[in-house]
């Protein structure tokens, strides 16, 4: 057993992410599964929305011009010639004293340019009496005017908003291209561990990593695929990562420098062992290699160092492959400090945070095995490499856990 002669610093790793990762090619999916996806190229529409002028409320089209005049004392009346309702045309033409009866969305018959209102008029006998006049245009929705024939839509890039898919389906979109989901496989080792739902045994605890990092792949836009858990046995190990065809992978547990920790030099042996160390805390043991082209990350065993080194680095490396921003998914907010933040020159500190009375009083700095620092916890605060702490009253920006 060694400990580590150095430690990356965690703006140089993400630094190496960013250079080294590359969004993933395109797929063609269904509209209704193309939800959270990103798209690959501008979306431009070939048709106008809506594609005829049409009625923005119930009422009656009509001439604009023969309403002039009409008053609460001195009423117009037109002649009802017919109705049209949502999803008909109108056969014929609303001429000079005539009105037809019209309910929203309905597209305006030739002739008319104005919806008259049905609060606004009466019908009696055949005619309809206008109380108050409506100009030409008024409560008419325009041919194009949600969207235009030949514009662009929506842009590459864009991570796809329920609304967004809305639009698509206006304007005929039955497949659009989007980012392939990036497939990431997680692989748990550790001959101490027992499968997700098992009941704690003797020495051995159960796998939480696993659950962990299946939840965060799948927020990151990732296909998240587990393996049952594999033993502290180097070649049963090798072949597992050596076989593995997934876009990334996860490993977590073995990754440190025990003898048991077979992870990092399997990683030489197989590809490239590009970061071992990371000057944070906790996840210090965080690793990045390559094999076969595709980034492995060596994840901590112990289940806060885990999902640490993920946020850090394997989160940003998912989205990006995924096409989307490398940056913190989390929401902000800036907050005072409760009690002091001890930290270190030259180290990044991921310290989680409970908010009370307003205040971020910090929970833990140190217990990396201690799961229940971050579901008591309502997010973290980081403390970045040049700084050796922060004061009580200090503000800082809280990354919260929940959306």
């Amino acid at each position: 057993m060694k400990g580590f002669r150095d430690r990356a610093e965690v703006a140089v790793v993400l630094r190496l992410i960013e250079q080294r990762i590359r969004v993933l090619p395109g797929e063609r999916v269904p509209l209704r599964q193309a939800a959270g996806r990103v798209l690959t190229a501008d979306v431009v529409s070939e048709v106008a929305v809506p594609g005829f002028d049409r009625a923005a409320m119930d009422g009656y089209a009509v001439r604009g011009e023969d309403t002039f005049g009409a008053s609460l004392y001195s009423p117009v009346e037109l002649r009802l010639i017919g109705e049209v309702r949502a999803g008909r045309q109108f056969e014929g033409r609303c001429q000079a004293g005539q009105a037809i009866r019209i309910t929203t969305g309905a597209p305006l018959p030739s002739g008319a340019d104005a919806v008259l209102p049905a609060e606004q008029a009466e019908e009696h006998g055949g005619l309809v009496v206008v109380r108050e006049p409506v100009p030409p245009g008024r409560h008419v929705g325009r041919r194009g005017e949600d969207v235009a024939c030949g514009s662009k839509v929506l842009s590459a890039g864009r991570t796809l908003r329920p609304q967004d898919l809305g639009v698509l389906a206006a304007i005929g979109v039955a497949e659009v291209e989007v980012v392939r989901r990036p497939q990431t496989a997680i692989l748990i080792t550790g001959d101490e561990l027992l499968p997700c739902g098992s009941k704690p045994q003797g020495v051995q605890i159960v796998d939480s990593n696993s659950i962990i990092l299946e939840a965060l792949v799948q927020r990151d836009g990732g296909l998240p695929r587990v393996g049952p858990i594999l033993p502290d046995h180097r070649e049963t190990l090798k072949r597992a990562i050596s076989e593995c065809q997934a876009d990334v992978i996860l490993i977590t547990g073995g990754t440190s420098v025990g003898q048991e920790d077979h992870i990092p030099s399997l990683i030489a042996e197989l590809g490239e062992l590009t970061v071992h160390g990371v000057a944070m805390r906790p996840a210090s043991p965080t690793g990045l290699g390559f094999v076969n082209g595709r980034p492995v990350f060596l994840l901590p065993g112990n289940p806060v160092s885990c999902l640490a080194a993920y946020e850090f680095f394997a989160g940003p490396a998912v989205r990006r492959l995924g096409g989307r921003p490398m940056d913190w998914p989390h929401r902000r907010v800036v907050r005072p400090l409760a009690a002091k933040i001890v930290s270190t020159i030259g180290r990044v500190d991921y310290v989680r945070v409970q908010l009370v009375d307003g205040a971020a009083a910090p929970l833990a700095v140190s217990g990396a095995s201690i799961l229940t620092t971050t579901t008591r916890a309502d997010g973290f605060v980081i403390v970045p490499a040049d700084c050796e702490g922060y004061p009580p009253g200090a503000s800082v920006e809280v990354f919260l856990y929940d959306a």
